[in-house]
């Protein structure tokens, strides 16, 4: 068996924030040796990346649910994604295809790119001309390299809905197809609960079929991407709006369960909605 060897930190530079990130080079550098980890020496651009996504989502969950002076969870997570790329870069180097200078160095480039209010001769006076400025200088970019040059590129497909529906609206937004104020987003979103209202009730007529479920589905749909559309006319960030209604409900729906101390198929629904409306009392 071969003895552990001790991680020697690389030497200090007089910068705590080059040591750390010089000692987390290190680190990956080591794991990914011939003699490393065997874990990690498994692991391909493919299997890392999914797990970006996760140690995303928990540095999200981590930032919404700490309090203002606690900062460990955010701290770890924030962490685990940072070693996330950096274990990214290091197997795109391993394959002589990128390494960490090269992403480091092209996110800087295009940091200072996008920024000519900073970096150059640009003017932004508020976030608002900023975000534009970054978007028009994008679609720039893209159109340059014939990639798609449409004010809404650049939003993955991928994302989930309501965030990518956020994005898609700022980009909207940017590009100047918008309501005059948010109350033109709430008439749309009052218009199309009307329409999903009408097809609603086309659905539940005797003679429906698929036709009119895909209807309803259409509707329901366009009612979801006016909701979040409209946050972005208020500064409300859809997909944290529902992941709050889901913490919210989750917690009401356990404490319901509690008090009935029964299983609801037991329980009437009048029983179980005077139970949810102490729910709502007691935890929000």
């Amino acid at each position: 068996m071969s003895t552990p060897r001790a991680f020697e930190a690389p030497p200090p530079s007089g910068d705590t924030r080059v040591d750390a990130l010089r000692s987390l080079l290190a680190i990956v550098d080591r794991l990914r040796a011939g003699d490393g980890c065997p874990w990690d020496l498994k692991q391909t651009l493919a299997s890392v990346a999914p797990h970006l996504i996760e140690e995303s989502h928990e540095l999200l969950e981590a930032v919404e649910m700490a309090p203002s002076a606690e900062v460990g969870n955010i701290v770890e997570e924030a962490g685990d994604l940072l070693m996330g790329i950096f274990l990214l870069s290091r197997i795109g180097q391993d394959e002589a295809r990128f390494d960490i200078a090269r992403v480091a160095n092209a996110v800087c480039e295009k940091l200072i790119r996008r920024h000519p209010h900073v970096f150059g001769e640009g003017e932004a006076k508020d976030a608002e001309a900023a975000l534009s400025n970054w978007e028009a200088i994008k679609r720039a970019e893209r159109g340059a390299k014939a990639e798609d040059a449409s004010a809404l590129a650049g939003a993955p497909v991928a994302m989930p809905a309501l965030q990518r529906a956020k994005r898609l609206g700022e980009k909207a937004l940017s590009a100047g197809f918008r309501w005059a104020d948010a109350r033109g987003a709430l008439s749309k979103l009052k218009e199309e609960m009307e329409e999903l209202e009408a097809a609603f009730e086309e659905a539940q007529g005797p003679n429906a079929g698929e036709v009119e479920r895909a209807h309803l589905e259409h509707e329901l749909g366009d009612v979801l991407l006016a909701a979040a559309f409209l946050g972005n006319y208020v500064s409300l960030d859809p997909e944290r709006a529902a992941r709050l209604a889901l913490r919210r409900f989750e917690a009401r729906f356990r404490w319901m369960e509690g008090a009935l101390a029964r299983p609801l198929a037991d329980c009437s629904l009048a029983e179980m909605m005077a139970a949810w409306g102490k729910a709502k009392e007691q935890v929000g």
